[in-house]
């Protein structure tokens, strides 16, 4: 979030912010992890599957200004053979998640598990997770076992999705076919990965599906992986197998149209120069990929991004907010912050203790204002008289945010490090005495 000028801050105590969505973060319980290890299939990826929970997803979304999180239940699929087995385990994963959704409204969407290869067992899934528990979408690997998406054999299950007009998020999964020496060299994520992606969508495109199903919007993960320089070799190729009889023509540019674009995966200038070959910027979206990446790096990559965007003539809050919402509707709150918090903190310092009392009051002040998005300023002063009197300007970009900062690790070890330090501590809460119009400003990353 970009700090503005000190006066503006303090005057901006009823400004709201607009909301964030994150379209690509995983859900990984207990039930799916007891899965993989009864198949000893945790580390089928190629790499450890990350610990997860909800409070410490939800911290990182409020340090990250993330107000929506849709989850998905990440790879690998829980096939194993038993179609019983697998209905369950995706059951689970999706009452988790609608329970989830239902206890932090607002927080968390999810699109749901579905257990292929199992047509009909997924069609079961599909219909209890969007009529029942109030799934906003359905997640599908671009492959369950061999079976990629555009397979006939998906039909069905697409026809009725169709019917729903859902929203599909793909995610990549490791091929049907894979040579462990060199995905031991060369993990997954970094190539496979990509490469699945585009193989399954190209698989779509050649098969026609998102033309013959046109009420599907289907989110492709990472960048667009390696579409943008995939299709143009599918074109050229197009005409001459279509002539041949392999291939039945397509509209490839219907298909392209339905499709959407997350951006997990730290887009550098070349791959948003590349998107922008096959879509549009209202099709790009805001990813996090959590909990696969560093809270921090994701934090310091979010506000690169929206640099990033800017620099390349995209509005960001088209890209973290309007987009999802067009996508998603009314499942995504309108609003990220409501009323600010001001306040002043009188300190009193014990004299022999004012040089480590300065160097923790600038560790949590540089810290918070680094990693915390609704921290909004933390404006320290020092008498001139006095140099044991300290000042504090603290801004909050509302009640969430300030309990937020409570519980941060920096905050706590400031307010144990100088409990014996501080003489005497005064909070005056505050009203603006101005409330000028804010509500046409934009306040970007």
């Amino acid at each position: 979030m970009k700090r503005l000028p000190f006066l503006a801050l303090l005057l901006m105590t009823t400004t709201t912010l607009q909301a964030q969505i994150d379209l690509h973060s995983h859900i990984i319980t207990p039930e799916y992890l007891a899965a993989l290890e009864r198949h000893n299939a945790l580390m089928d990826e190629g790499f450890p599957i990350p610990s997860w929970d909800a409070e410490r997803h939800l911290d990182f979304m409020n340090r990250a200004a993330i107000t929506t999180a849709v989850l998905t239940m990440p790879a690998p699929q829980p096939w194993f053979g038993d179609a019983k087995e697998a209905a369950a385990v995706c059951r689970s994963v999706n009452e988790e998640c609608a329970t989830l959704k239902a206890r932090h409204p607002g927080r968390f969407l999810f699109c749901a598990a579905l257990p292929l290869p199992d047509v009909e067992a997924a069609l079961e899934e599909a219909r209890y997770a969007l009529d029942v528990l109030g799934a906003d979408g359905v997640k599908l690997a671009t492959n369950a076992y061999g079976q990629y998406l555009g397979d006939p054999e998906l039909d069905p299950l697409m026809a009725f999705l169709n019917e729903r007009h859902a929203v599909i998020i793909i995610h990549p999964h490791k091929p049907s076919a894979v040579n462990a020496q060199l995905v031991a060299s060369v993990p997954l994520a970094s190539y496979e990965y990509l490469a699945e992606t585009s193989r399954t969508v190209l698989n779509m495109i050649a098969h026609n599906v998102l033309v013959r199903y046109p009420n599907l919007r289907v989110v492709v993960p990472h960048c667009g992986s390696f579409l943008p320089n995939a299709l143009p070799r599918f074109r050229s190729l197009l005409p001459a197998m279509v002539k041949q009889g392999i291939m039945q023509p397509v509209d490839v540019d219907a298909n392209l149209a339905r499709l959407y674009y997350d951006l997990a995966g730290a887009p550098t200038d070349d791959v948003l120069d590349a998107l922008a070959t096959i879509t549009t910027p209202n099709h790009l979206l805001y990813g996090s990929d959590y909990p696969y990446v560093a809270e921090q790096v994701l934090i310091e990559g979010k506000k690169a991004l929206a640099e990033r965007l800017a620099r390349h003539g995209l509005d960001p809050q088209d890209i973290f907010t309007n987009n999802a919402r067009r996508l998603f509707g009314e499942a995504v709150p309108l609003r990220q912050y409501g009323e600010r918090i001001v306040r002043l903190a009188e300190i009193e310092v014990e004299p022999t203790m004012l040089n480590d009392y300065m160097a923790f009051a600038k560790e949590v002040g540089e810290t918070s204002m680094r990693v915390e998005p609704g921290v909004l300023t933390l404006f320290s002063m020092q008498s001139k008289e006095d140099p044991c009197k300290i000042y504090i300007l603290e801004i909050y970009a509302d009640r969430q945010a300030y309990q937020s900062h409570l519980q941060t690790a920096h905050f706590k070890r400031y307010k144990e490090g100088t409990a014996q330090m501080v003489k005497s501590l005064k909070l005056i809460d505050s009203n603006p005495l101005v409330k000028p119009d804010f509500g046409k400003l934009k306040v970007k990353n």
